[in-house]
């Protein structure tokens, strides 16, 4: 019935996750019925699909700044008496009863939530993905809710299984817990495109988060605030000594000269591309790591990202994407590079370069076509 009443208001909508069913008489009267629909993206989202009646006298269904603003998220229903009829929204906005019910909707919906998690756990897990934004949405935005939503906030790493805040501090923090006594959370945000950088860190023992969601580095941001001594890395935004330092970096057995002849080489086929740049750094990364590693500063890419939902940050939006390309002295194909200066040399330096690229998914256009040419001249 409650599924049918569903579909007599949202035709045209996929049946809700489910139903939370309001009915209170003290301290003031509220009846009603909220659903959670299917929402995987903001483009899903669909807000002021709440209507608010009183005593069945249809009142707004703009209720905006009248609950907080993840619940316009929901559908549903609501009737109540002691909402006032012929009023501002500004006096809706101020009154004690609109406020008195706001915070017992909030309160109900993550009490049923919790209720959900804690007696089906699976069922939590597979609907998941449809609460995910909805819940990062109320956890961003209202303070209350976080209190109680910590508790069955779900997060699932690059193998697909899921852990709550707590289960996740315990599974990693030996493990990832650097020499300054900092919890470091790595995470990805693209299972294939950062498919090398995940294997890396696994390889030393590390899990991987995935982080793919809309709302997921504002939410970051929030779990770390929250948390002591705790941050959030993602897996290509320095090589993976650097990422969770244990102890003294190795050295680079290389002289300075040498490096800098080499970052010389580098540097000079380095191919121009719009909106990025490219920093050539020399580090000992080991005989088996790749001989180069593109990394992305995880402030600078949170800044730029963060740009792209908040307008008032539209200067961090407009600079450019900053690499840093990272050569790994103790790899055999770099150190024959040293000292080099023949013309088969800087083709084997532009090889390098654009395999990098390539493996990030940054060679385009004009710059893959001459790639794949020399590559055909290899045969």
């Amino acid at each position: 019935d409650y599924n049918k009443f569903y579909k007599d208001l949202y035709p045209f909508s996929d049946d809700p996750l489910f139903h939370i069913h309001l009915n209170v008489d003290y301290p003031f009267t509220l009846t009603g019925i909220l659903y959670f629909p299917k929402v995987k993206s903001s483009i899903d989202l669909q807000k002021n699909k709440i209507q608010l009646y009183c005593n069945q006298v249809f009142v707004t269904d703009s209720i905006e700044g009248i609950v907080p603003p993840f619940l316009t998220l929901l559908h549903g229903v609501i009737d109540s008496p002691d909402i006032p009829l012929n009023v501002s929204r500004s006096y809706l906005q101020s009154d004690a009863n609109v406020k008195k019910i706001s915070n017992h909707i909030t309160k109900k919906v993550a009490d049923s939530l919790l209720k959900l998690y804690n007696e089906d756990r699976k069922a939590f897990e597979e609907k998941w993905d449809d609460l995910k934004i909805f819940i990062e949405y109320g956890v961003l935005t209202e303070e209350k809710f976080w209190d109680r939503a910590e508790k069955f906030i779900l997060i699932k790493n690059s193998e697909g299984k899921f852990f709550n805040l707590e289960e996740y501090h315990n599974l990693v923090n030996s493990s990832q817990t650097d020499k300054d006594g900092n919890l470091v959370y790595l995470y990805a945000t693209d299972k294939d495109s950062q498919y090398t950088y995940i294997e890396t860190a696994k390889n030393k023992g590390y899990d991987v988060l995935l982080m793919d969601g809309e709302l997921d580095v504002p939410f970051i941001q929030q779990v770390e605030a929250k948390s002591e001594k705790t941050r959030f890395v993602r897996v290509d935004s320095d090589v993976i000594e650097n990422l969770i330092p244990k102890a003294d970096k190795a050295s680079v057995s290389l002289s300075e000269d040498e490096q800098k002849a080499l970052k010389d080489l580098f540097s000079k086929q380095l191919p121009e591309m719009e909106k990025m740049r490219f920093d050539v750094q020399i580090e000992a990364l080991g005989e088996d790591s790749l001989p180069i590693v593109l990394t992305q500063n995880e402030f600078m890419r949170r800044m730029q990202e963060m740009a792209k939902l908040q307008p008032g940050m539209s200067f961090y939006g407009e600079m450019p994407a900053s690499f840093a390309m990272v050569l790994n002295a103790d790899h055999r194909l770099v150190k024959e590079l040293v000292g080099a200066q023949s013309e088969e040399s800087e083709d084997k330096v532009k090889q390098l370069i654009d395999l990098s690229l390539l493996s990030n998914g940054l060679l385009k256009g004009e710059a893959l076509n001459k790639f794949i040419r020399r590559s055909y001249d290899l045969f």
